[in-house]
């Protein structure tokens, strides 16, 4: 038999939702979900009802959660692991990410596009990172990991026939 957990109520809540953030990095929006979940059939102790969203707006005015430095960081990360703008873009939507918050953050992705690319391509050794020369089939293959990963057919298939030692300087 499950035990009962206590009631919530707002200060409850409000310790639930700064553990929360303080453990992790996290969006306006995430944190909401986060708050919905634990209230959903929760018990409500307090007179007025849970107040959520102005929780979460005082939070944000804390410092505590901020939309904007979420996108940057996520776009970074997705970045440096060879993902292309596109990915970033929807990361940053499926996090909640407000198109304002958003729009430095992707970009940056766009400019950096060629670097990511060509991190992909390093990190699973397509095109000229390749032990051997791909056929056309592998080539084919190697593009579309790439196009999966957010880039540009076009760049994709830039960076794949291009050379090792020019993939670090060129960024076109």
């Amino acid at each position: 038999m499950k035990a009962r957990s206590r009631p919530l109520d707002s200060e409850r809540l409000r310790a639930l939702a700064l553990r929360y953030v303080g453990k992790y990095a996290t969006s306006r929006c995430k944190l909401r979900t986060y708050l919905l979940r634990k209230l959903d059939g929760a018990e409500w102790s307090d007179d007025a009802p849970p107040d959520v969203d102005g929780l979460i707006a005082r939070i944000a005015e804390l410092g505590y959660v901020d939309d904007r430095a979420f996108a940057d960081a996520k776009a970074a990360s997705l970045g440096r692991r060879g993902y292309g703008a596109r990915r970033v873009g929807e990361a940053l939507r499926a996090a909640g990410i407000e198109a304002e918050d958003g729009a430095d953050a992707l970009r940056e992705a766009r400019e950096s596009a060629w670097s990511a690319a060509v991190a992909l391509a390093r990190r699973r050794r397509l095109g000229p990172f390749a032990a051997s020369p791909p056929d056309r089939a592998g080539l084919e293959r190697a593009v579309a990991i790439l196009v999966r990963a957010g880039h540009d057919p076009r760049l994709a298939r830039k960076v794949l026939t291009g050379n090792g030692e020019e993939m670090e300087h060129d960024s076109s």
